[in-house]
């Protein structure tokens, strides 16, 4: 499954649900901690600063009394020619300085005495703030742990089932898991068991249709192909004769194939008789085959050449695949050439025809059938069964660009029919 649908980290399930926890943590995070930060600071004007005031509205009568003014610890109060230089330029109102290395907090004011100072030498409020912050710290840190936990565990909760049940429709298990769930992957679950058991209904019927159709059609095609080779034996010394006879008996051979074809295509891939094959020796043979077809006919159909490679498949259906496209190409090319090659894995039929009609090469690209295009006159039925032997076998038809012409390819992968488990004769194989 992952070989054929990779999936991209970036697009994983369980990353962006991982990643939407972490930006919520995030989110969150940041406004409870700009809140504790206005929080702390409305904290240090209530402790700190309105301290000081209090200390200053008590001190100054009493200084200005000639009273006592007992401060208590790590608090002085200071009047005009007695404030600290350091502290003389600071205007007036609370500030934080910092003088040989200690942090003060300072108020400065006016009163009838002129200029005072309420300094605070030992407060504890900035070692308080230090552990609030440090202490918040710890906690956004600890809550982005949590979230990625949680994001990581809800994740697997939910996309772990969902991976379950690619698997089981990847490997074609007759029974998927889920659908015994309440929830909406039981509903998936169910709604895809339902929807594959209606394709596999309508692909049996189109199977044993297919198959019936083709069986019914052997004996007719049979009868005639015998009673045109009676008539090509008793006209062998009458032109006018046997050539009717010969076209008789060749599109009946024709029709006999396209129906065997048809037979071993309604047939399951792993029911069928695989073997291994010489690319070589089928394009070739093919190339002698429809000689008859270009006879009399500005046409050269030639074999191109090209490294020979081994491919596994069925011999007939990859027979009438190469055959079809030869076909196709001898009876739309008016002048000119065919030819058959082989280039890396791949069987190339290139023709000097009018090419494929609009219709036909939007079927071949997979793209969207142009509104304009009729049908797909031009291709004869040739195409479409090549098309379905390809997908059969797992081997890819490909339109190439030609300068004129049709340019048509069939890849073959590394092991024809990867997809299944090919049955491959023993006897051919030498095993």
């Amino acid at each position: 499954m992952r070989d054929k649908w990779p999936l991209r980290k970036e697009d994983s399930l369980r990353r962006r649900i991982t990643a939407a926890y972490l930006t919520f943590a995030t989110v969150s995070s940041v406004f409870f901690a700009v809140i504790a930060a206005l929080a702390v600071e409305g904290i240090e004007v209530r402790l700190v600063d309105e301290r000081l005031e209090e200390v200053a509205t008590w001190a100054g009568p009493r200084h200005a009394g000639g009273l006592p003014v007992e401060m208590p610890a790590g608090l002085s109060y200071h009047v005009g020619a007695d404030i600290p230089r350091s502290l003389r330029p600071l205007a007036e109102g609370v500030h934080e300085v910092t003088v040989e290395g200690v942090d003060l907090h300072v108020l400065k004011g006016r009163n009838a005495e002129g200029e005072f100072a309420v300094v605070d030498h030992d407060s504890a409020y900035e070692k308080i703030e230090l552990v609030v912050y440090s202490m918040f710290a710890v906690a956004f840190l600890g809550f982005m742990g949590f979230a990625v936990l949680l994001g990581r565990f809800l994740g697997n909760r939910i996309v772990n089932p969902i991976v379950e049940l690619a698997g089981a429709v990847d490997a074609g298990a007759g029974e998927l898991p889920l659908q015994e769930r309440g929830d909406e992957l039981g509903l998936l679950s169910r709604m895809i068991a339902s929807h594959t058991s209606e394709l596999q209904e309508f692909l049996d019927r189109e199977r044993f249709f297919t198959g019936d159709v083709s069986h019914e059609l052997r004996t007719p095609l049979t009868v005639i192909a015998g009673a045109a080779e009676v008539l090509l034996a008793r006209t062998e010394h009458d032109p006018v004769l046997h050539a009717p006879a010969e076209r008789i008996y060749r599109a009946a051979r024709d029709a006999s194939d396209v129906t065997s074809m048809l037979l071993r295509l309604a047939r399951s891939p792993e029911r069928l008789e695989w073997v291994p094959m010489s690319a070589q020796a089928l394009a070739q043979e093919e190339v002698a085959r429809c000689q008859a077809l270009v006879s009399g006919r500005p046409i050269e159909l030639r074999y191109g050449g090209g490294n020979d490679f081994t491919l596994l498949g069925v011999r007939e259906l990859v027979l009438a695949a190469i055959g079809n496209l030869v076909r196709n190409a001898c009876q739309y090319t008016e002048h000119g050439h065919v030819e058959v090659r082989l280039e890396g894995r791949s069987v190339i039929v290139e023709d000097t025809g009018p090419g494929l009609p609009p219709a036909a090469r939007a079927r071949l690209r997979g793209e969207p059938i142009p509104s304009g295009a009729r049908g797909s006159s031009g291709t004869g039925l040739g195409l479409g069964l090549v098309q379905r032997v390809c997908a059969h076998l797992g081997a890819k038809l490909v339109l190439r660009e030609a300068v004129a012409g049709s340019c048509i390819e069939i890849r073959f992968p590394q092991a024809l029919g990867g997809a299944v488990t090919p049955h491959v004769n023993s006897s051919l194989t030498g095993t």
